[in-house]
């Protein structure tokens, strides 16, 4: 990457420092225009990370993104990126436009309610509601694309900063989204006023944040990916999105399955041609064999490296997990407010002090529980960290004995 010269990152930095202070965004505007003019996406990219490698806090290059977008909204509006129909951006960005329609219809209903005397006589807007409330739940998809895919491949390339703030972003998104759908699911328990008091906060919040958020994405994020993305790659990135699968309200002609390129069959016959055999200690396998093994376990099992970089994964049935991870530093894999809890396991398994670390959490009304074990060779060395994720409901149910098969043929 080209630097930014020295005196302009000066200056940016005396901006967000003001602003910081509690000047306006508007007071210092015209002084940004004049740093920031002929700016690109992939420049602004390159500020964030420069300033970040010399210690500025990430809260505080959110204000430079901030402050950007409303010195430039005009300017980007008019550079909005171009890709193909099927291309994963015009896919994210088509479910952007339509999740705005969604907060449009949220808001528009919010204010029809404040002049509504009773629930009962909100029938109708109430089903709607549920509706609005179920895209949003569905729309978890379209974050854990761009999570699982975008944002690592984006880090390859020395693009660092922007995915780790949206990602920051996509947090209080699902905070707002579960706001809001609790309160549709739980508004027989609140009163009427209560409940039109915050159905309007939980409309404001929604259309404040996911506006602001896809405009980023849509104008510097996405911009940045068409240009450093080499063709191989998008078609990777697509085959993931894919895998991951879409929002249900993601437009079908968009999403039709590529026809397989010519050949891939002969290729793959090639591959299992050449597979050997893996040799342990306690018997041997052939190498379709390992993975057969490997994937058929009850368990998701993923592996990093001694050096914190995530090196396989089995399966992600519990937790998304993707091909474009691979590579990855684990620490990237994570929300930031986790960040600091994946370092003291790796840090205490590293010094020896710790060999196993276990969680269980509630997740869509299943008991998941998680343990990280220290890897070491037969002579003690670190050589990384295995995570095993287990859905645990069924098994904690279990009572008694089961002695005899009880298939029925």
């Amino acid at each position: 990457m080209n630097r930014l010269p020295e005196d302009r990152k000066d200056i940016l930095k005396e901006l967000i420092r003001q602003l910081h202070s509690g000047v306006s965004p508007e007071e210092v505007k015209e002084r940004f225009k004049q740093v920031l003019g002929n700016v690109s996406p992939v420049d602004i990219a390159k500020i964030e990370q420069e300033l970040v490698e010399e210690g500025m806090p990430r809260e505080e290059i959110h204000r430079l993104c901030e402050v950007h977008l409303l010195v430039f909204q005009d300017q980007l509006e008019k550079q909005k990126p171009e890709a193909p129909v099927a291309n994963p951006v015009n896919i994210l960005m088509e479910e952007h436009k339509i999740m705005l329609q969604l907060v449009e219809m949220l808001g528009n209903i919010s204010k029809n309610v404040q002049n509504t005397r009773s629930i009962d006589s909100m029938v109708e807007d109430m089903a709607h509601l549920k509706h609005i409330a179920e895209d949003f739940q569905d729309s978890e998809k379209h974050y854990l694309r761009e999570e699982n895919v975008l944002f690592p491949l984006l880090e390859k390339h020395g693009v660092k900063e922007p995915p780790a703030i949206m990602w920051t972003e996509h947090d209080r998104i699902r905070e707002e989204k579960k706001r809001f759908t609790n309160l549709i699911e739980n508004h027989g328990s609140i009163s009427f006023q209560e409940f039109k008091e915050r159905l309007s906060d939980s409309a404001d919040a929604l259309k404040e944040i996911l506006s602001s958020h896809f405009f980023k994405e849509n104008n510097i994020l996405f911009p940045t990916a068409l240009r450093v993305f080499t063709a191989e790659e998008w078609k990777e990135v697509r085959r993931e999105f894919d895998a991951i699968g879409y929002c249900r309200f993601t437009p079908q002609h968009l999403i039709a399955k590529p026809q397989p390129e010519i050949g891939e069959e002969h290729k793959m016959q090639a591959k299992a041609a050449t597979e050997g055999v893996v040799e342990f200690e306690t018997g041997m396998l052939a190498n379709g064999g390992v993975e057969a093994v490997l994937r058929t376990l009850p368990v998701d099992v993923t592996f990093v490296d001694k050096d914190d970089t995530v090196r396989y994964f089995n399966k992600s049935e519990i937790f998304m997990r993707t091909k474009a991870v691979l590579g990855r530093k684990v620490q990237q894999c994570h929300p930031q407010k986790s960040v600091n809890v994946v370092n003291r396991i790796l840090e205490s398994f590293k010094s020896g002090k710790k060999d196993v670390a276990e969680f269980w959490i509630q997740m869509k009304g299943r008991l998941i529980h998680i343990r990280y074990f220290a890897v070491r060779s037969a002579k003690g060395e670190y050589l990384g960290t295995m995570e095993v994720t287990q859905d645990v409901t069924d098994i904690k149910k279990l009572e008694g004995e089961r002695r005899l098969l009880d298939w029925k043929d």
